[in-house]
């Protein structure tokens, strides 16, 4: 039944609409009704990321630091997470989890003084005066965001329309957006339509202090663990999402769009690839016919752990590569869809010129093989594109971003 409803509104972007306010109003009522007699705790911080799905990115490293920082002794946290069995062993003392959208977790979300996220919250939280929503976001962007998308094409499950009005509610709330570099200022300036009172932390990414921080050691036993062979050379392909691409009832999906077939036959017998899909997707994928050459690493929480034992970076329109470049590796850009992306779905806010590394535009598995196995001396063609690409996103970021972010905020 579910499903059809879906299916209905998809087609019927009026009444989705109205069904839409119709269920944010309850649920704003519901929000305040369980609110009544909570007061905020000065002392509380609220953490998620990526919508209560994994434990990681900026509102990891700001965590941390709080953690260990004794100027931040007398803080207690709460974590929202969809499955908190899986991250149990973060309860501590000082560290509570609560299911994300429960009783439990709208509770916390009165009582914390902070609200630390690196995605959108739910439309139905409510802030209070006495509270701080500090966005951190999750990426430079290399696709449009928000007000900023300018193509006639739409998301499968909301208009342009709806786009924009969901990150200006958000963005309503906010006190505080972090920000890696003035170039990301800008965009977030303009595609949440942030109002002049929002200030935005120019300080460099928190969640990249840990490339700058990990040792050689660290790495070797991080490849370990994931039971990558040491003779092998790690190519991650991490692909992002397509709005376009939706199925009612089980959510965003994924199409591979990719001959692992013939890359195992070409790379197999000297190269690896950890595939990471995108959080949005929601289908699962069955590699195994490609054991001991391929890896499904999409449920691995910590993508930086995947960046410092990986040679070679494999994306298409995602922004890893804008904090995998910290590391100087070189890295391909594999855009099959390129026209369809670029003037259907969301175009870019960047000249493609800039990227350090080469693109292909179309389906060609041929090419990509070829570029791997001389991404060296490929790679030499592009260093002085790296260096100005450094010089322009990610020259604030470094192994102390988190203290720095936190000293304007809290």
């Amino acid at each position: 039944m579910k499903k059809q409803i879906i299916d209905y509104l998809k087609k019927h972007p009026k009444l989705r609409r109205y069904v839409r306010w119709g269920l944010l109003q309850f649920r704003k009522l519901q929000y305040h009704m369980l609110g009544i007699g909570i007061s905020v705790d000065p002392y509380c911080i609220i953490f998620e990321s990526y919508m209560g799905r994994k434990y990681t990115c900026n509102p990891k490293a700001l965590y941390l630091e709080m953690l260990t920082n004794p100027q931040y002794a007398s803080y207690h946290f709460i974590w929202a997470f969809k499955e908190t069995e899986k991250f149990s062993e973060l309860e501590s003392e000082r560290t509570h989890l609560v299911k994300y959208g429960s009783v439990e977790y709208k509770k916390a979300y009165h009582r914390a003084k902070y609200f630390i996220t690196n995605s959108r919250l739910p439309e139905w939280i409510v802030k209070n005066k006495k509270q701080i929503y500090i966005q951190t976001w999750h990426g430079t962007p290399l696709k449009k965001l928000g007000y900023d998308i300018t193509v006639s094409g739409s998301n499968a499950m909301n208009s342009k329309r709806e786009i924009c009005d969901k990150y200006r509610n958000d963005a309503k709330r906010y006190d505080y957006m972090i920000s890696p570099s003035q170039f990301c200022s800008e965009k977030f300036r303009s595609a949440f339509h942030l109002s002049p009172h929002v200030k935005i932390i120019e300080k460099g990414y928190p969640r990249n202090d840990q490339l700058f921080q990990s040792t050689s050691n660290q790495i070797l036993k991080l490849k370990r663990s994931l039971h990558i062979p040491d003779d092998k050379t790690v190519i991650l392909y991490a692909p992002t999402w397509r709005d376009n691409e939706h199925k009612s009832g089980v959510g965003y999906i994924q199409n591979l769009n990719i001959n692992f077939d013939l890359l195992q036959t070409e790379l197999g017998e000297d190269y690896v690839i950890l595939f990471r899909s995108h959080y949005f997707i929601a289908n699962e994928f069955d590699f195994s016919k490609y054991k001991g050459f391929l890896y499904d690493v999409s449920k691995y929480d910590e993508i930086n752990d995947l960046y410092l034992v990986s040679d070679l970076l494999i994306t298409d329109y995602s922004s890893v590569f804008f904090d995998f470049a910290n590391l100087k590796k070189p890295m391909i850009f594999y855009m099959y869809d390129y026209d369809t992306y670029k003037h259907q779905l969301r175009d870019f806010y960047i000249d493609l010129e800039e990227l350090p590394g080469p693109i292909i535009k179309e389906k060609n598995e041929i090419e990509l093989c070829l570029k791997i196995k001389n991404i060296r001396q490929e790679q030499k063609k592009y260093q002085k594109k790296y260096e100005n690409f450094h010089k322009k996103y990610n020259y604030l970021d470094d192994k102390d971003c988190s203290r720095k972010v936190l000293e304007e905020c809290v």
